[in-house]
């Protein structure tokens, strides 16, 4: 008896080719339509849904590339016409691919509704007003605060005889201080930690910041005078006799 089998196993070569030949067309087609969707939304990455005559068709693309094409009929089957995973099984992408039409059209109308959305704006925008003039303004006062500042400073180091410290005190209630590192200002802050930073050697303070605050320097410096005429009255008693 004769027991082998003499049936011949078909072959899915010849579907399977046609299958991808499919699926590379679809990659070319939606891969467009990937793009320029990017290039409208002004995103590297997202999704949009369009609405075939038999169900629902969902984009996703990222870096303006295709990512995946899902395409969900109303009966509620989901077929990933396009994704990174395995390719579709045949008859779903059959049925798919009839309205993949409808989807490009969805798609084009959705385009044409955006057309004429940019019509009303106006691109003549009002002149800008330069900050020249601010900014000249706010450096000039900057460099005359400087320069009482390191004048401060230097008499501080002249005094303290050390490298660097620091000189603060209040006016009308917000504390002042000025750090100093060998005769030069290190910074000029008000209001502690967290405060203005009137002097620095980063950026220079705002213009409102300056307009709020130059008026107290004035009295900082008064601050200090007093500071130095305390010194001097402490040392005016002591003397040296000859034993």
């Amino acid at each position: 008896m004769d027991d082998g089998l003499d049936v011949e196993t078909a072959s899915t070569d010849e579907l399977r080719a046609q299958r991808e030949a499919i699926l590379a067309d679809v990659r070319s087609h939606a891969g467009e339509i990937a793009r320029e969707l990017a290039l409208l939304e002004g995103g590297d990455y997202g999704r949009r849904s369009f609405t075939g005559d038999h169900g629902e068709w969902t984009v996703k693309y990222e870096a303006g590339r295709l990512e995946f094409l899902l395409f969900e009929s109303k009966s509620g089957a989901e077929t990933y016409v396009i994704s990174t995973k395995q390719p579709p099984e045949p008859k779903a992408l059959r049925d798919a691919m009839q309205d993949y039409d409808a989807f490009v059209e969805a798609y084009n109308d959705f385009v044409d509704t955006r057309e004429d959305v940019l019509d009303d704006v106006d691109p003549a925008f009002p002149d800008v007003r330069s900050t020249e003039t601010v900014v000249a303004d706010r450096d000039r006062i900057v460099a005359a605060i400087h320069e009482v500042a390191t004048e401060i400073a230097q008499q501080c180091y002249r005094y303290e005889g050390t490298d660097y410290g620091t000189f603060s005190t209040t006016v009308d209630g917000t504390r002042w201080e000025l750090k100093w590192e060998e005769g030069q200002v290190s910074y000029l802050r008000v209001g502690g930690e967290g405060g203005v930073y009137l002097l620095s050697q980063y950026s220079p303070p705002s213009a409102p910041d300056v307009r709020a605050l130059a008026d107290d320097v004035e009295p900082f410096v008064e601050a200090f005078n007093a500071f130095v005429d305390d010194l001097e009255v402490d040392l005016g008693g002591v003397s040296f006799t000859d034993a």
